[in-house]
């Protein structure tokens, strides 16, 4: 497995958002998790991206670090003892995601985050497919 074994709008939404993150983790499989990780990162991603189109700089930043943060997730929860190349190259191309996601910030475009979010979905889509 490329990745370890140990990874483990208002108030109202926000909790009725963790009620339901919370009920997708309980009893679900590291590969599971790891779907869920990237499900999450993909949604702030594109919310990243409209909100900087719409240029609501509030909302792109909160996205864009939680992005940032499930994309650290995924990079420290990688096994590079059982995946080799694999995850080498998976945290390869997290670190680009995070740099693009940068680039977005600085130069307050969407089309770097649209780039990041473009190579994340490629992943997500094989790691859906091994699942």
């Amino acid at each position: 497995m490329f990745y370890s074994q140990g990874y483990a709008g208002g108030a109202a939404a926000r909790r009725y958002a963790a009620v339901h993150s919370g009920s997708r983790t309980e009893g679900a499989t590291p590969h599971a998790l790891v779907k869920i990780l990237f499900d999450e990162l993909l949604l702030a991603m594109d919310a990243a991206a409209l909100a900087e189109r719409n240029g609501d700089r509030m909302k792109v930043s909160d996205k864009q670090a939680r992005a940032m943060s499930i994309i650290y997730a995924l990079e420290s929860s990688l096994d590079f003892d059982k995946g080799g190349d694999v995850a080498m190259g998976l945290a390869q191309i997290y670190r680009e995601a995070r740099r693009l996601l940068l680039e977005g910030a600085k130069d307050h475009t969407a089309e770097p985050v649209e780039r990041a979010r473009a190579i994340v979905a490629e992943i997500a889509d094989a790691w859906n497919q091994i699942g």
